[in-house]
């Protein structure tokens, strides 16, 4: 006998769609509709979604760091990762002081 369940998420989120883009979860999902109108009203530009940012230590490519949005800011480039306590892991925690040693660092904004 086989049982059909639906599978929980790792994180126990719940992935939301907005604007047809499907969120990995639903507080992803309200920072994405709270950017959008930071960029409406002129705040932000350049709104960009899961931005890719190669991970180089020595001058080899060791893997990539994905955030959830990336914009400008008062001609600031901005990374942000929406988070949660369970979502700050190792692995991630390593990613991100990867990148904050590059010149000129990059420095993840992180959203609670």
């Amino acid at each position: 006998m086989t049982s059909t369940s639906a599978k929980c998420s790792k994180y126990r989120n719940k992935k939301t769609i907005v604007d047809g883009i499907t969120f990995d979860s639903k507080k992803e999902a309200v920072r994405y509709a709270d950017l959008k109108l930071l960029e409406k009203a002129g705040l932000i530009r350049d709104l960009e979604l899961q931005p890719r940012i190669p991970l180089i230590v020595n001058g080899v490519k060791i893997g990539s760091y994905i955030g959830d949005f990336a914009y400008n800011e008062r001609g600031n480039r901005v990374i942000e990762d929406v988070k949660s306590p369970a979502t700050k892991t190792p692995v991630y925690n390593l990613k991100k002081k990867i990148i904050a040693t590059y010149r000129p660092p990059i420095l993840i904004k992180e959203f609670f």
